[in-house]
């Protein structure tokens, strides 16, 4: 299973009841975390969420509403005595951003490991989770994130056992492992396991137009939070200015990619009240809700 929890979902700048982008999610007790931006802390805390297990930060780009809570981050990780290395992923730029945010930060009991991503879409296999990150349309360079929780084939003792593979090897090979015994007898995951059964995917993109291909990369998700920056329709001019999108493109964006649900997120300071939009966007895509803080859901794989 993966627990999915939306931290944070104001954009530009704090609200009390609504602090600003991201999103964390955990599988087999392994935590990632995209974007942290102010009042991440709080949240986590408000929801029991434990800031030492956290192995992985994603950032969707450097505006301050996305990343100005790592700090923060990192120095209560500290607290919690960590000493397992942290992992970082984001754009180009990444180590420079780092560093400069350290500076408040400069002493921490654990390593920090940067991966920049310098392609259109590159994809990472860290902590049990496959991590795709796409190319979208702001005014900075910006990056969309699918995550995903493969699944391997059911396993079949019936087929371990005619090909005389000792038992002491079913469980390894159950888990993906190649193992050559004693004799040089080599067995692959492949003898045992049927074909691979679908896993988990949710994909998360905020801080831009509405591009074809968060579509493409949000086919066959789980959920599908996106941002829905403006609600009012007279907004639409500021959205393509400032390259955002209204809630209706994002539910546009769902229909075409047909996910389990979608969340919206990242609401502009200026909308108060988001719910006022929610039953004309739900005319586009139905399965759309409102995000907010501390907004959680376990996703579970399909039965057999």
């Amino acid at each position: 299973m993966l627990d999915v929890c939306l931290l944070g979902t104001g954009g530009m700048m704090p609200l009390p009841k609504r602090w600003l982008t991201s999103l964390l999610t955990r599988f087999n007790g392994r935590c990632l975390l995209i974007d942290c931006g102010e009042g991440t802390q709080i949240t986590m805390k408000e929801h029991g969420w434990s800031f030492k297990p956290i192995d992985l930060i994603c950032f969707t780009h450097f505006h301050a509403d996305h990343i100005s809570g790592l700090p923060g981050i990192l120095l209560a990780m500290a607290n919690a005595d960590r000493t397992e290395p942290l992992t970082l992923i984001g754009p180009r730029g990444l180590s420079r951003i780092v560093s400069g945010l350290r500076t408040i930060a400069p002493e921490l009991p654990f390593e920090i490991r940067l991966l920049e991503i310098s392609e259109p879409e590159q994809e990472f296999s860290l902590f049990g989770y496959h991590i795709t990150a796409f190319r979208v349309q702001h005014n900075m360079i910006c990056y969309g994130y699918t995550i995903e929780i493969p699944r391997a084939g059911r396993f079949d003792p019936q087929r371990a056992k005619e090909q005389n593979i000792p038992l002491r090897f079913w469980n390894p090979l159950q888990k993906g492992q190649t193992i050559t015994s004693e004799d040089g007898a080599v067995y692959t995951p492949d003898m045992v396991l049927g074909p691979p059964r679908r896993g988990l995917k949710v994909t998360y993109c905020t801080d831009t137009r509405p591009v074809q291909r968060i579509a493409d990369y949000g086919k066959g998700s789980d959920l599908m939070i996106l941002e829905g920056m403006y609600g009012d329709p007279e907004k639409e001019g500021k959205a393509r200015e400032h390259k955002h999108m209204t809630m209706y493109d994002a539910a546009r964006l769902a229909k075409n990619a047909e996910p389990g649900e979608l969340w919206l997120t990242h609401f502009s300071p200026s909308m108060v009240h988001p719910e006022w939009y929610l039953k004309d966007v739900q005319a586009i895509f139905p399965g759309t809700e409102l995000g907010e803080d501390g907004k959680t859901v376990t996703l579970d794989f399909d039965e057999d």
